[in-house]
């Protein structure tokens, strides 16, 4: 694969091999049936790396005008995915996305729905024992009204409506503001606005233009946890228009030890994704379909309520 590092503003790019045994995945539609044309529920238990491993993904054509893709935010309360699956009359799928805060219910990262940011990314992080604030690009995925999926790394301003883009690399930027504007990140990188009908945000970046590419540090996500393994859910898109909606079991003992986000990411990168996208995991980890259960939850109280999900629904 094609490894890319950052070092100042010099990019660097470095080809490492990652691989293993192929994954054994099964069609599970008829435990969730009935299911729509165009959308398919696979599930795997299996080894990886001589490790438990349970999993199920979900693939939706993005180009079946008869599903809408489409997300719900608490509005300053979480709820746990059954609960949207009710209060959302009952969605095809049900999904986490963003990470949050437990303290005040908050969306740490973006989110888009018909069109408007409903949430926004968190616009800095403290650094430590200086007083500065890095400000962080988050990685997001996103599908326009056209039905087209990208995955870029974002920054969101309140004042205005679209998001900024950045397609090649996180921007590394630090500053004395707790709220940067597009200036404070000092870059000479090209931007966009991001016009997606549809996004939510999370991180890191695990495939880029079909390419492993995990930017752990440039968006501040599991620096020194890059081994660890946890319950995953993650969403990328194929070259063919699919969308892949993945989760992965974790911290059941004996039954399913999770992935690392490198594990993760071979595993989108097998299924076809193009690029591909960690969303908040452990705990949070929990995909229904029609209103039923994929992997079960790893909190002992079982599905976490959070503050934000991403949906798949009949289009009215």
């Amino acid at each position: 694969m094609k490894k890319m590092f950052l070092l100042g503003s010099i990019l660097f790019v470095l080809n490492v091999p990652f691989s293993f045994a192929q994954l054994n995945w099964k069609k599970a539609d008829s435990s969730f049936a009935p299911l729509p044309s165009g959308m398919k529920v696979f599930l795997c238990k299996d080894s990886l790396n001589g490790r438990p491993f349970v999993a199920y993904y979900v693939e939706a054509d993005l180009k079946n005008k008869k599903l809408d893709f489409t997300t719900q935010i608490g509005h300053g309360k979480r709820y746990t995915p059954s609960q949207y699956y009710a209060n959302e009359n009952q969605p095809y799928l049900v999904v986490n996305a963003t990470f949050f805060s437990f303290n005040t219910n908050q969306n740490l990262n973006l989110v888009m729905k018909d069109g408007v940011l409903v949430a926004y990314n968190n616009p800095s992080l403290k650094s430590k024992n200086v007083d500065s604030f890095y400000y962080p690009t988050y990685g997001s995925i996103g599908i326009t009204r056209h039905r087209k999926a990208d995955v870029a790394w974002v920054f969101t301003d309140t004042t205005m409506r679209w998001p900024y883009a950045f397609q090649e690399r996180p921007i590394v930027a630090k500053g004395a503001t707790p709220d940067p504007s597009i200036q404070d990140l000092r870059t000479l990188d090209t931007w966009k606005w991001w016009r997606m009908r549809t996004a939510v945000g999370g991180g890191p970046v695990l495939l880029k233009d079909g390419d492993i590419f995990i930017p752990y540090r440039e968006e501040q996500k599991f620096v020194n946890g890059e081994n660890d393994r946890h319950p995953r859910t993650a969403m990328g898109y194929t070259e063919s228009g699919k969308l892949i909606i993945l989760v992965v079991q974790g911290r059941t003992p004996g039954v399913a030890d999770g992935t690392t986000l490198k594990e993760t990411a071979i595993i989108l990168r097998d299924l076809g994704c193009l690029e591909a996208l960690n969303l908040d995991g452990g705990g949070s980890s929990c995909m229904l379909v029609n209103g039923k259960e994929t992997i079960k939850p790893s909190d002992k109280e079982g599905q976490r309520p959070v503050p934000a999900v991403f949906m798949i629904q009949k289009r009215k």
